[in-house]
Formats: structure tokens, C-alpha cells, sequence
């Protein structure tokens, strides 16, 4: 369960999101090369109508993003990353009301979204790029950090650690909420993400989930992704389009560890799930 001097609510630009439960995050690649969804939502209508359906299956927020960060995939020049995501946030934000989230690296795309109307920012490199910290900070929205080794690029080249949970845990996230807090980012605008395949072998993925709840010692809401990625593929030796059903599980598990916000293609069948573990979970309160 979620420490106690972790916040029960994160203030969002114009929203405000509880996260006393557990909340779905529907994933929105405006990408031609996401690992699962490439080239379906590039058009400006098509991303719109596929929200409106993240957002009627119960998605409370919308995460866009308009740079691939799968294996292998290399940066693209910020004016195109701008050009795919800006028209998308406008439109989610004036035509839906709906509380969005950027995943993004790039100060200037932070700072275009935020005055957009995105709540919140999403970062794969932790606000690592030059700029990005304060362009973060200066925005006034949460901002999740998640974990990687180098670049998506080259970070499944030879993922190793000789410690995983705890280098992943306060090696680097705990050190980049130092590093957030000495930039004037206030804790409770601060989410965390382990970064589930991202720079991680099956092995890697599997002990981070097994013991989730050593990153919720540091007192910070949790945000999780798991959703089709290749972890369960290898497991289950199943191909993208039928992994639904262990990214259900995975899910379940991660809520029961703790996660407050779990990121995903499917919103409707993951709702279902994380709602059915958190009935169980709430007995025991």
C-alpha cells in the first residue's frame, strides 16, 4: 500500500487528478514507429476519435507521445516531435477537456505542451537533456521520471546490473529526486516509474515487479508500463497483438504493489482488472 506521506492527489494544470485508487493512463503514440501502434493515430482526427475511446472505456489521462522510444529507435529533430504532438494536446484539451499527459524529453516540447493545456509531463530520460529540468520546473505540472540506461537506441544492447532493484531504486530515482528538488521541482509534483523494459532483461523486469514495493519507500506516487511490451512476449512467447492477458496480470500485480497509475494500450479490460484488485485490496484495510 502506498506510504503514507505519499500524496493522495496531484494538482494537473486544470485538473486534479485523485490518486487515493488506482487510475488508468491510456497510451496515445501520434508516432509512425511506436513497437505496437505505429501509424494508426498520426492523423490529428484519428488521435482525437482513438482518445475519445480511451476516455470513454475510463481512461483518466491521456498520455501523447510523438517520439518512439522502443528499442532501437533514434531521436527526431524537436520541431518535428512538436509538429506531431501540439496540434493532438490542443485539440484533446479544447475538444475533451481531457487531462493529458506529454511523454516527452525535450525542453521545448515540455514547455509548448504545458502552455497547450497538458497536466502533466511524462519523461523516459528523467529530465536528464539539457534544459529539461528547468523547463519542467518553470511548467508548474507533475512530472513522472522513470529509469533507463542510455538511449533506446543501444539500452537493450547488454542491460546489466549487479544489484538491479537497488540501483534502479535509490541509485538513480532517489537521486533524481534530489536532483528535482535542488532545481526547485517540489516533491509532490514528482511521480515515479521503474521503466519497465528500458534498458532491462526479462530477469531485470521481473525482480523489479516482485518488489515494487521498495520504490514506494520513497514516499512518491508509482506509474507503471507494461502494457504489450516484449517482457511478456518472451514469457508467454506470444506476439504483440495477444498479450493482453498477461499485461492484465501484470497490472493486478503491479496495483497490489502499489502502483497508482498504470499506463496501457487496452483502457477498458485493464480498468476492469485494476478495479477488481483493488476491491480485494480494500478488504484488508
Amino acid at each position: 500500500m502506498m506510504d503514507s506521506a505519499s500524496p493522495t492527489w496531484l494538482p494537473c494544470g486544470r485538473h486534479r487528478l485523485d490518486i487515493s485508487f488506482p487510475r488508468v493512463m491510456g497510451v496515445l503514440n501520434v508516432t509512425p514507429d511506436s513497437f505496437s501502434d505505429g501509424g494508426r493515430h498520426n492523423a490529428r482526427d484519428e488521435a482525437l476519435r482513438h482518445a475519445e475511446r480511451l476516455l470513454a472505456e475510463g481512461a483518466a489521462i491521456v498520455d501523447v507521445g510523438g517520439e518512439s522510444t522502443r528499442p532501437g529507435a533514434v531521436p527526431i529533430p524537436v520541431q518535428q516531435e512538436l509538429d506531431r504532438v501540439l496540434p493532438v494536446v490542443e485539440a484533446l484539451v479544447s475538444e475533451l477537456d481531457a487531462l493529458v499527459s506529454v511523454d516527452t524529453s525535450s525542453p521545448e516540447v515540455m514547455q509548448a505542451a504545458a502552455q497547450a493545456g497538458a497536466g502533466m509531463l511524462n519523461d523516459v530520460r528523467s529530465l536528464q537533456r539539457e534544459g529539461a529540468m528547468k523547463a519542467a520546473a518553470t511548467s508548474g505540472l507533475p512530472v513522472c521520471l522513470m529509469h533507463m540506461q542510455g538511449e533506446p537506441g543501444d539500452m537493450q544492447n547488454a542491460p546489466y546490473y549487479d544489484r538491479p532493484v537497488e540501483e534502479v531504486v535509490f541509485d538513480f530515482l532517489a537521486a533524481r529526486v534530489a536532483a528535482c528538488e535542488a532545481a526547485g521541482l517540489r516533491r509532490e509534483r514528482l511521480l515515479l516509474d521503474p521503466g519497465f523494459g528500458f534498458a532491462k532483461t526479462v530477469e531485470h523486469n521481473l525482480r523489479l515487479l516482485n518488489r515494487l514495493d521498495r520504490l514506494e519507500r520513497l514516499g512518491l506516487p508509482l506509474l507503471v508500463g507494461m502494457s504489450r511490451k516484449s517482457m511478456i512476449g518472451k514469457v508467454l512467447a506470444r506476439p504483440v497483438e495477444e498479450r493482453l492477458s498477461g499485461g492484465l496480470a501484470l497490472a493486478a500485480l503491479a496495483v497490489e504493489r502499489g502502483a497508482r497509475i498504470v499506463r496501457v494500450h487496452d483502457v477498458g479490460p485493464a480498468l476492469d482488472a485494476i478495479n477488481m484488485t483493488w476491491a480485494v485490496l480494500k478488504e484488508g484495510c
